[in-house]
C-alpha cells in the first residue's frame, strides 16, 4: 500500500493509505493509518503495527496443509490426537480461529498442556513441548505466553462463549454456581475478603459458571470480586447471558441465590428456574402449617426416591419498577415442591441432640467458648449461674422443638417444572458443576491466582476455561461408555500418551504402533484410530 510522511509538532510520522467501502455514500474512500515514526533517520514501528506484522507471519506459518518435513522427528502424539478430534467435534478448535486468527493454535498448545501435566506451572510448557505434538508444533516461552494472555480481549472471549452457546442444545438447563479461588496479590483490584469457600484465610476472586444439563459442558463463565455474595451475583449473570443469545434461559441454582429480587429478576427475564430454598420462608412454612401433620401419608410417598412429596402452586407477588418509574404488581405462577425424608429428619435430630450435649459439658465444664458457640448456647439454654450451685442450665423447649420441626423437609422453587420427581432429578445432577469446579481448581491448577496483573488473570482463567470445556467432554463420554469403571481421566491420557508420532524428510507422518486396548479407547469416544 502507498506510504505517506507527515511533520506534526517536529515529529515525523509514517503512515499507510488503506482503502474502506463507505455505506452511507456507496463508496470507497481512503482513510491513514499511521505505522510509527522517523527517529534519528529511523523507522521507529508502533506497537499496532509491529502485532499486524506478528499476525501476518503467524498466519503464513499456520496455513493449513501439508508441511514440509526437514529433520527427523518423533513425538508423543496420541493424547493430543485425542484433543485434535474432540475439539473438531464440540467446535472449539473453530470458533477459536474465529476469534483470534492465527494466535489460535498457541492457545490451544497451553490449554492442551493443562489438561494433560495435571497442576504443573506454566513455565514447564516449554519441556512437554519438545516431547509432544501440540498444535502450535513450537515452543512457547514463558514470556511469549505472558504477552498472549492479554491479547485475549473481552470482546474475542465473549465472542468464543456466544459461538460456543449455538452449538449446545436450544433447550437444556444450566447449573449455575461460583466458587472462591484464593489469592496472596495485593495488585489485583477485585482481589476481596469475603466468604472463602475453600475455609482459606486469605482474600479471593469468585468465579461463577454456568454449565448444561444436557451437555455437560460449560456455557459461561464470570470473574466477580471476592466480597460479593452469591444472593448478589444472579443479576451479573443474567446480563452476561444476554450477549450469548440463548433462546430459551433456564436455570438451576441453590439456595444461597434466592431472594426475592432474584426471582422478580429471573421473572422479568423471563427464564425458566429451579431454584433451592430456606424451610423457613414465611410463604413455604405456610404451606407446611396445612400439610404437616398429614405430609407423611402414604399417598404422598415416592418408591423410587424414597421421600414424601407434595407440590402446591401459588401465586408469587411479582413486583418491577421500569425505568420510567412506573411500578408493576402481577401475579406469577410458580410451583413449590416440598420433599420430607424421615431418615434425615432421625439423623438431624440426633446431630442437634449431641450438640446440645457437647455445649452443656462445655460449659459446665468452665470451657470458654467461641463467640458463635456462646451465641448457640444462649438460643436453647437460659444460663443462670450462683455461688453455691454454679453454672445452671435450662433448655428451651420451644426453641429446640421449633428448630426440630423442619427437620427432613427441603424446598425447591420453579416457574416451569410442575413435576416435583423431575424438578428433583434436575436438581441433583447439579453436582456436576461442583466437579467442574473441582477440574479447574486441582488438574488445571486454579486454587490459587498465580498472576500479578488484571489481564494476565483475565487470560489465564479464560484458558483454563478452554481446557475445562475438554475435560468436561471427556468425562460425559467416559461415563457414557462406563469407561470409569476400570479407567481414571489419568489413566486414560496415560494409555494414550505413549502413541508415537513419526516424521522424517521425504515422507509422510505416521503413528506408531496402536494396541488393541488403545483403540477401543478412540472407539470409546467414536474418535476413529489414528493411522
Amino acid at each position: 500500500m502507498p506510504t505517506g510522511r507527515q511533520t506534526i509538532g517536529g515529529r515525523e510520522y509514517v503512515y499507510e493509505y488503506v482503502s474502506v467501502w463507505n455505506r452511507e455514500k456507496g463508496r470507497s474512500e481512503q482513510r491513514r493509518e499511521y505505522l510509527g515514526r522517523i527517529i534519528d533517520g529511523e523507522f521507529v514501528p508502533n506497537k499496532k503495527w509491529l502485532l499486524k506484522q506478528e499476525l501476518q507471519e503467524e498466519k503464513a506459518v499456520n496455513k493449513r496443509g501439508p508441511k514440509a518435513v526437514h529433520d527427523c522427528k518423533r513425538t508423543f502424539a496420541g493424547a493430543t490426537y485425542l484433543l485434535d478430534k474432540i475439539g473438531e467435534v464440540t467446535g472449539v478448535t473453530r470458533d477459536l480461529e474465529a476469534c483470534f486468527g492465527a494466535r489460535y493454535k498457541e492457545i490451544l498448545s497451553l490449554a492442551y498442556y493443562l489438561i494433560l501435566e495435571q497442576g504443573a506451572p506454566m513455565y514447564r510448557f516449554s519441556k512437554w513441548a519438545t516431547t509432544h505434538e501440540h498444535p502450535f508444533e513450537k515452543d512457547i516461552p514463558s514470556q511469549r505466553s505472558s504477552e498472549l494472555l492479554p491479547l485475549m480481549t473481552e470482546q474475542r472471549k465473549m465472542e468464543f462463549l456466544r459461538r460456543q452457546a449455538k452449538r449446545r442444545p436450544e433447550k437444556e438447563y444450566l447449573f449455575f454456581d461460583s466458587t472462591s479461588i484464593s489469592s496472596y496479590s495485593e495488585q489485583l483490584k477485585q482481589v476481596k475478603y469475603g466468604k472463602n469457600k475453600d475455609g482459606d484465610n486469605l482474600a479471593q476472586i469468585n468465579l461463577a459458571l454456568l454449565l448444561g444439563q444436557e451437555s455437560g459442558l460449560p456455557a459461561y463463565y464470570r470473574k466477580i470480586p471476592g466480597n460479593i455474595t452469591d444472593v448478589m451475583t444472579v443479576e451479573k449473570i443474567l446480563s452476561g447471558i444476554d450477549y450469548l443469545d440463548i433462546q430459551k434461559v433456564m436455570l438451576v441454582m441453590d439456595r444461597g441465590y434466592y431472594s426475592e429480587s432474584n426471582v422478580n429478576e429471573l421473572y422479568r427475564k423471563h427464564c425458566k428456574f429451579i431454584l433451592g430454598a430456606k424451610v423457613s420462608l414465611k410463604f413455604v412454612q405456610k404451606l407446611l402449617s396445612e400439610q404437616r401433620t398429614d405430609f407423611d401419608r402414604h399417598e404422598n410417598f415416592h418408591g423410587e426416591s424414597e421421600l414424601f412429596i407434595h407440590t402446591k402452586m401459588i401465586d408469587w407477588a411479582y413486583h418491577e419498577t421500569k425505568k420510567t418509574g412506573e411500578d408493576v404488581n402481577e401475579k406469577r405462577r410458580m410451583y413449590v415442591h416440598i420433599y420430607y425424608n424421615d431418615q434425615h429428619a432421625t439423623d438431624d435430630k440426633i446431630r442437634l441432640n449431641k450438640m446440645l450435649v457437647s455445649l452443656e459439658e462445655d460449659m459446665r465444664s468452665g470451657k470458654p467458648l467461641s463467640v458463635e458457640r456462646e451465641k448457640t448456647c444462649r438460643k436453647y439454654y437460659s444460663v443462670t449461674q450462683t455461688p453455691v450451685r454454679g453454672i445452671s442450665l435450662t433448655p428451651k423447649q420451644e426453641t429446640i422443638n421449633e428448630a426440630r420441626k423442619n427437620f427432613g423437609f427441603f424446598v425447591l422453587l420453579s416457574n416451569g417444572e410442575k413435576d416435583p420427581v423431575e424438578a428433583l432429578r434436575i436438581y441433583r445432577a447439579k453436582d456436576l458443576v461442583e466437579k467442574a469446579f473441582l477440574d479447574l481448581k486441582d488438574r488445571l491448577s486454579l486454587r490459587r491466582t498465580s498472576v500479578a496483573s488484571e489481564e494476565n488473570l483475565e487470560g489465564k482463567i479464560f484458558l483454563q476455561y478452554i481446557a475445562l470445556i475438554y475435560l468436561s467432554y471427556i468425562k460425559r463420554e467416559m461415563d457414557s461408555a462406563k469407561l470409569f469403571k476400570n479407567h481414571s481421566m489419568q489413566s486414560l491420557f496415560d494409555h494414550l500418551d505413549v502413541i508415537e508420532l513419526y516424521q522424517q524428510p521425504g515422507h509422510s507422518p505416521y503413528f506408531g504402533e496402536i494396541t488393541h486396548k488403545q483403540r477401543a479407547l478412540f472407539e470409546a469416544f467414536n474418535i476413529q484410530p489414528p493411522s
